[in-house]
């Protein structure tokens, strides 16, 4: 199995991130992907990747940091720099988020799709697809996305995480991206301002378009919600989506490694 998005590049596995990449692998977990959500962790991720073998790095600046990141002139340039290590394989997490954090607010919308664009048009130079953040922004993430779409890979990307209604689904599989599923497909009920269950999105999702996920150290599938979520997790998000579809485990297994090797082409076998 591959853990496709997590962040052991952050605080909460500062001091035992050798322990959760051993449990992982003792697990069965052969890759693991680290998102960055702005320059400092972007480069932690880089660092993990270049110290474990089986570690790699998304780089890239989450819509919460828009707001910050345009202070520093060159953020784009240091972005890209980090993509010259071959262990970088995507652009993320990068989009839009229009849900009021207690913490964060609600960065500015036309900031928020600045700082989007200008990552996009990073990945178009550097040929690397994209990890998208969406939370409750669907309309103006995919109009966005049909906006360059000019610019985009073959194979575009990955909407990490995936929430959203049905029809900000089949858009984003129109445009050819694959879907991630997370821990919070084991939660029961709807999450805070969704309409669409996770449960229905992931049926209607085809096997051949999934990618599975941990957003370690957050969203901890049942039965370890509660607590921080880690990479080995991901197999409980694998079983639950053969549950939904009534299929075996091992099929989830196979074809979303496939999945996640076809999206990040630097990724090694």
């Amino acid at each position: 199995m591959i853990d496709s998005h997590c962040h052991l590049n952050f605080h909460a596995f500062s001091k035992d991130v050798d322990e959760v990449i051993k449990k992982a692998q003792d697990a069965g977990i052969s890759k693991i992907i680290n998102t960055g959500t702005k320059l400092d962790s972007s480069a932690h991720a880089v660092q993990l990747a270049e110290q474990y073998d089986n570690l790699y790095a998304i780089v890239g600046v989450h819509p919460h940091h828009a707001d910050k990141i345009e202070e520093e002139q060159d953020w784009v340039d240091k972005l890209k720099q980090m993509t010259k290590n071959p262990k970088v394989v995507g652009i993320g997490e990068i989009g839009m988020d229009y849900f009021s954090y207690h913490s964060n607010g609600i960065v500015e919308p036309k900031l928020q799709k600045r700082v989007f664009e200008q990552q996009i048009m990073l990945a178009h130079q550097t040929g690397l697809p994209l990890q998208i953040h969406n939370r409750q922004a669907g309309d103006d993430v995919i109009e966005i996305l049909r906006t360059h779409k000019n610019y985009l890979q073959t194979i575009p990307g990955v909407f990490h995480c995936f929430a959203g209604s049905m029809e900000v689904l089949k858009k984003a599989l129109d445009l050819g991206f694959f879907i991630g599923f997370d821990g919070n497909l084991t939660y029961p009920g709807l999450a805070p301002g969704e309409t669409t269950a996770l449960p229905d999105i992931a049926k209607y999702v085809p096997l051949e378009r999934i990618l599975c996920e941990t957003d370690s150290p957050y969203l901890t599938p049942v039965p370890h919600r509660g607590q921080r979520n880690e990479p080995q997790y991901v197999i409980l998000v694998g079983h639950k989506i053969a549950d939904l579809k009534q299929i075996p485990y091992q099929l989830v297994m196979e074809q979303t490694m496939k999945n996640t090797y076809t999206v990040f082409k630097r990724l090694k076998h």
